[in-house]
């Protein structure tokens, strides 16, 4: 028998609109070696680690008359030149047009008669650099049998690691006869699964979701919160199928040395920025922000209780365990440093019944894991009612180190977070090798300054580092 989407996984399937098509995204920035890095190495890397992969070479099959929740299967006419594509920007390619081509491809959705990811070497960029689109549908990325691709072309050294060739022999795809034989054994054996059948066939997969979502030790904090209708702000709005996209760049040296001297975690910085830059950016829209306005972020953070402690430092399973808290950002706070100690006090409340995982000990489990955990944030934000919230904020650290690709040493790497319905703005950060790397994800209408909220970053962080120095 198939393997079966668990509940959630096709959930993401039944949400999908053409205004919030579920698929997240990375942009990783390379250094172009003497040796080259050019789409037919890109391709046969990949073709070497898709195994680690499996998942990467199935596809969606929906059991007729949805009897039953879809299966993957195998797909026995995988073409991965079809996944891995190739584009290129006039010659000198600035930051500004590769957000702009990042931002229409992000914007179409996944061809669902495939495996649901697409690949892009993007090529003519400044500086000899070259840029790598990855983009998944979150129905794949679970964190532990499947996990973005974005992370098993990496090494830790120039000189990529050997792995065994595989054969691989797609196994035949089954029938509808007998998908649906397998759909009433299974109903007869679980007779429970029945009504979530029924449910998902009947779209109702906001139920099934807010059946799934992990409140976990924070529940009572986080009961608290979501009583209170979100804030009303421009981030909330209809939105459109076109998206925007834009990057800050900042450095981690400047984070820990806020945190140092208040003894925050960098997470309570990095929220302290981002709301600093919301300050910001309302006001240059001329919006209203009186002492007690605020914005309500949902933060999905990595957690365990304690019997996840990892048994092996080299383990590659992240596990799923990603809770998603509710923090009110204090953007009618005009004192950068009185906007800190209210994140930190916020984060502190919330994360005092359950241990979050910290950075090191993210790295050394998952490796470099930002795409899958940006994904696994993003699957856990889905998991609550979008009125009470106003955007999704996402920050996975990395490790501080360089990492390679077939040879070329990568630079940066930007997240490209989805957009649930009604929310015109998602950011995603990632720390690497010293540098901290922002990706605002914003709907084309709603957000068509959102390149000006990126470049608030830079003053929000300096107005921290003021009361500092």
């Amino acid at each position: 028998m198939p393997p079966r989407l668990s509940a959630l996984d096709a959930s993401f399937l039944y949400l999908e609109q053409p205004t919030t098509p579920m698929h997240v995204g990375a942009v990783s920035l390379f250094r172009r070696p003497k040796a080259g890095f050019d789409y037919d190495r890109l391709v046969e890397l990949i073709e070497q680690r898709i195994a680690m992969v499996p998942r990467y070479r199935q596809k969606v099959r929906h059991v007729p008359g949805n009897l039953a929740r879809p299966v993957w299967v195998d797909d026995t006419d995988f073409d991965v030149a079809y996944h891995v594509r190739r584009s290129a920007l006039p010659k000198p390619g600035s930051d500004e047009q590769l957000t702009e081509l990042v931002a229409r491809l992000m914007s179409r959705p996944l061809d669902h008669t495939r495996p649901l990811w697409e690949m892009y070497l993007v090529e003519g960029l400044e500086g000899g650099r070259t840029a790598v689109l990855t983009k998944t549908h979150q129905a794949m990325v679970d964190g532990i049998s499947a996990i973005d691709i974005g992370q098993v072309i990496l090494d830790v050294s120039a000189e990529p690691r050997k792995l065994p060739e595989q054969l691989w022999m797609p196994r035949p795809e089954p029938t509808d006869a007998q998908l649906v034989f397998d759909a009433v054994a299974e109903a007869v054996a679980r007779p429970g699964v029945v009504v979530d059948n029924v449910r998902s066939a009947a779209g109702d997969a906001v139920a099934t979701l807010g059946k799934l979502a992990d409140a976990g030790a924070h529940l009572f904090s986080m009961a608290r919160t979501a009583s209170r209708r979100a804030p009303g702000t421009p981030l909330n709005v209809a939105i459109s199928t076109q998206r925007r996209f834009a990057v800050a760049r900042t450095q981690l040296e400047d984070y820990r040395k806020i945190r140092a001297v208040y003894g925050c975690s960098v997470n309570d910085v990095v929220l302290s920025v981002v709301t600093g830059a919301l300050r910001s950016w309302l006001l240059s829209r001329g919006e209203p922000v009186t002492s007690s306005a605020s914005v309500r972020a949902m933060v999905p953070l990595s957690v365990r209780g304690e019997a996840d402690v990892p048994s092996s430092a080299t383990s590659g399973s992240l596990g799923n365990r990603v809770s998603s808290f509710l923090v009110d950002l204090p953007v009618g706070e005009p004192s950068p440093k009185v906007r800190l100690h209210h994140v930190t006090h916020a984060m502190r409340e919330h994360t005092a019944g359950g241990q979050s995982v910290g950075a090191d000990t993210l790295v050394r489990v998952g490796g470099f894991a930002p795409p899958t955990l940006h994904a696994l944030g993003a699957r856990a934000a889905s998991g609550f009612s979008k009125r009470i919230f106003n955007l999704v904020v996402t920050n996975v650290p990395g490790p501080q180190f360089p990492l390679y690709a077939a040879g070329a040493r990568m630079l940066e790497m930007f997240p490209v977070v989805p957009l649930a319905k009604g929310q015109a703005l998602a950011i995603g950060l990632t720390s690497y090798d010293g540098g901290v790397y922002y990706g605002f994800n914003g709907d084309r209408d709603a957000m068509a300054d959102v390149d000006v909220l990126a470049g608030m970053v830079d003053e929000s962080l300096d107005e921290l580092l003021a009361t500092v120095s």
